[in-house]
């Protein structure tokens, strides 16, 4: 039983997250996506970017290795009708602000993946800013439909693997 708690513990304080990476002003943390089905050709990329300076700057565009090509996109409503649009002139992310990729709101698209996204495994992406130039990112592959990094929305990790003590 020892051991078990010994596992448990272990959980609660190493969550397995992406790690921070600082480009000038820029802090992005929070890197993710969903794994895709075999034969998926497009998949989201999720982040937070915090502008810590005090000039604007703007995620222009991205590149990765497992897909053709990676847009900014925006996903909107409009009367009740879900649309999504690249955005041609980037993402602004203005100083003292942060901005969140997320489903449902901006995102990263990638087309034409080479190879599905499995649940565990790391995507590395190059993202490109206008002033903080190229920065590479590593998106952690979280569960097909998952809402958020660690498959929750406390920002504390990933808790899946918790036992249910009840059961015991």
């Amino acid at each position: 039983m020892a051991g078990l708690a010994a596992i448990f513990a272990l959980a609660l304080i190493a969550p397995a997250a992406a790690e921070d990476v600082k480009a000038g002003d820029l802090v992005i943390t929070q890197a993710w996506t969903r794994a895709t089905p075999n034969g998926a050709k497009i998949g989201g990329g999720y982040l937070t970017i915090e502008n810590k300076g005090t000039t604007p700057d703007r995620l222009v565009s991205g590149t990765a290795d497992v897909a053709g090509k990676v847009e900014v996109h925006e996903m909107s409503m409009d009367n009740g009708v879900m649309k999504m649009r690249a955005l041609d002139k980037g993402l602004a992310i203005e100083p003292g602000k942060t901005v969140k990729l997320a489903p449902g709101g901006y995102h990263l698209m990638m087309f034409d993946l080479k190879n599905p996204l499995k649940q565990g495994d790391k995507v590395p992406v190059t993202l490109e800013f206008e002033k903080a130039g190229k920065v590479s990112v590593s998106l952690d592959v979280q569960p097909v439909g998952a809402q958020a990094p660690g498959g929750d929305h406390s920002g504390h990790g990933d808790h899946s693997g918790h036992m249910d003590m009840k059961k015991m």
